[in-house]
């Protein structure tokens, strides 16, 4: 087993105490790893403590209780932050730079030499989409093009971690494809990538792992498949669909619906064998079959609902 990237244990960060104030609990009692070669969506509400933990990993916050470590050595030291790439939510770029001046400043930063800024700044532009707008100065550029340039300076000096703050936000469906098409090709590299997100939709196409926080504690974490079960409905589309379909299907499931082009039901693996039989020997065709599952969003309300109450 790999050792992790990103070891967190029984971290609190209390913020505001004093002799006559227990202060805000900002985090309270957090567990975590994360291993090489991941994508990690980190997930909650506003106010749920996941910058507190994002900061407290970067060295940006300090006097936390607990334990909290990046390649094995405790937070805030120089030598493991050197191999982090972050990308904040609502970044700043300097206006009167070039997107090409951005990454070649940001990676003098990061101390890399002019001979790997000649070859990488080229190939990370052309990577997040902005090769065209390189010479533009950053004050020009849309919200989404800003945010695609302040991805690529979080990798110019080729990261083992990158921890992404919103990556998406503003950023159209053309630049979100785009920007998931980087992760994941980091992903095949060995880069581990955690994502902090309110877009559900894009934490469920490319995260292998989910934490759900709320009030500064862990509530789930697993797999995708993990979070988002089954809901026990399965759908059929078919050609053509019966006149006599509830007589067909008779005691076969629960809770039958018609639809456009087929019907939903709740049925045991079973019973939908048995449906498929029935209609087969109808001489229907059965297009589509599909297991209903809770998608991430609904997965998410439904926990975060159930805390606050």
């Amino acid at each position: 087993m790999s050792a992790p990237y990103l070891r967190v244990r029984d971290l609190v960060k209390v913020y505001g105490k004093r002799p006559w104030s227990a202060g805000f609990r900002a985090l309270n009692g957090v567990d975590l790893e994360v291993g090489p070669g991941v994508v990690f969506g980190l997930l909650g509400p506003n106010g749920a403590g996941k910058t507190t933990l994002v900061k407290i990993l970067l060295g940006l916050v300090r006097g936390h209780e607990g334990t909290a470590e990046l390649f094995g050595e405790p937070v805030g030291r120089a030598a493991p932050r050197a191999r982090v790439g972050y990308l904040p939510e609502a970044h700043r770029l300097p206006g009167y730079l070039t997107g090409w001046q951005v990454l070649d400043l940001f990676g003098r930063l990061c101390g890399a030499d002019s001979a790997l800024l000649e070859r990488r700044i080229p190939e990370l532009l052309e990577r997040v989409g902005m090769a065209d707008s390189a010479h533009r100065k950053v004050r020009e550029y849309s919200k989404g093009m800003q945010q695609r340039v302040g991805l690529a300076q979080a990798m110019v000096h080729e990261p083992d971690l990158l921890i992404l703050d919103e990556p998406t936000d503003g950023v159209d469906p053309v630049g979100r494809a785009a920007i998931r098409d980087v992760v994941l090709e980091l992903k095949r590299r060995g880069t581990t990538i955690f994502i902090n997100s309110h877009l559900l939709m894009e934490v469920e196409q490319i995260c292998d792992r989910v934490v759900i926080m709320d009030k500064g504690r862990i509530l789930r974490e697993g797999s995708i498949a993990d979070l988002t079960p089954d809901t026990g409905v399965v759908r059929f589309d078919l050609e053509p669909v019966p006149d006599d379909l509830e007589a067909l299907l008779d005691g076969l499931g629960r809770g039958l619906a018609r639809k456009e082009r087929g019907f939903e039901f709740s049925a045991s693996h079973q019973e939908v064998d048995a449906a498929v039989d029935r209609l087969r020997a109808r001489g229907v065709s059965i297009r589509a079959l599909k297991q209903g599952r809770l998608n991430l969003e609904q997965a998410f309300i439904d926990l975060v609902r159930k805390e606050q109450a």
